[in-house]
Protein backbone atom coordinates (compact mmCIF):
# COMPACT_ATOMS: atom_id res chain seq x y z
CA UNK A 1 0.00 0.00 0.00
CA UNK A 2 3.11 2.49 0.67
CA UNK A 3 4.63 1.74 -2.19
CA UNK A 4 1.76 2.47 -4.41
CA UNK A 5 1.37 5.80 -2.20
CA UNK A 6 4.66 6.26 -3.57
CA UNK A 7 4.45 5.51 -7.33
CA UNK A 8 1.50 7.91 -7.35
CA UNK A 9 3.19 11.08 -5.86
CA UNK A 10 6.21 10.32 -7.62
CA UNK A 11 3.63 10.04 -11.25
CA UNK A 12 2.17 13.31 -9.81
CA UNK A 13 5.51 14.72 -9.98
CA UNK A 14 5.96 13.74 -12.93
CA UNK A 15 3.14 15.03 -14.49
CA UNK A 16 3.79 18.48 -13.03
CA UNK A 17 6.98 18.55 -14.41
CA UNK A 18 5.48 17.67 -17.65
CA UNK A 19 2.79 20.57 -17.42
CA UNK A 20 5.67 22.95 -16.62
CA UNK A 21 7.78 22.40 -19.44
CA UNK A 22 4.35 22.75 -22.04
CA UNK A 23 3.57 25.80 -20.39
CA UNK A 24 7.41 27.03 -20.67
CA UNK A 25 7.23 26.10 -24.46
CA UNK A 26 4.15 27.75 -25.40
CA UNK A 27 5.16 31.19 -23.59
CA UNK A 28 8.21 30.58 -25.48
CA UNK A 29 6.19 29.99 -28.58
CA UNK A 30 3.56 33.00 -27.75
CA UNK A 31 7.03 35.13 -27.47
CA UNK A 32 8.78 34.36 -30.44
CA UNK A 33 5.22 34.68 -32.34
CA UNK A 34 4.64 38.24 -31.00
CA UNK A 35 8.41 39.24 -32.21
CA UNK A 36 7.71 38.16 -35.41
CA UNK A 37 4.64 39.91 -36.05
CA UNK A 38 6.38 42.88 -34.78
CA UNK A 39 9.23 42.19 -37.22
CA UNK A 40 6.55 41.93 -40.14
CA UNK A 41 4.81 45.05 -38.84
CA UNK A 42 8.14 47.04 -38.94
CA UNK A 43 9.16 45.47 -42.60
CA UNK A 44 5.40 46.22 -44.10
CA UNK A 45 6.04 49.86 -42.84
CA UNK A 46 9.79 50.21 -44.24
CA UNK A 47 8.83 48.43 -47.79
CA UNK A 48 5.74 51.11 -47.88
CA UNK A 49 7.85 53.52 -46.86
CA UNK A 50 11.02 53.17 -49.33
CA UNK A 51 7.76 52.68 -52.21
CA UNK A 52 9.19 48.90 -52.97
CA UNK A 53 5.80 47.67 -52.85
CA UNK A 54 4.81 50.23 -55.78
CA UNK A 55 4.11 48.19 -59.45
CA UNK A 56 5.69 49.61 -62.46
CA UNK A 57 2.14 50.98 -63.53
CA UNK A 58 1.71 53.21 -59.82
Amino acid sequence: MEEEKMNLRLDADVQKLEVERLRKGKNKAEEDLDSLKIDYKKLRLSIRTTGLGKTSEQ
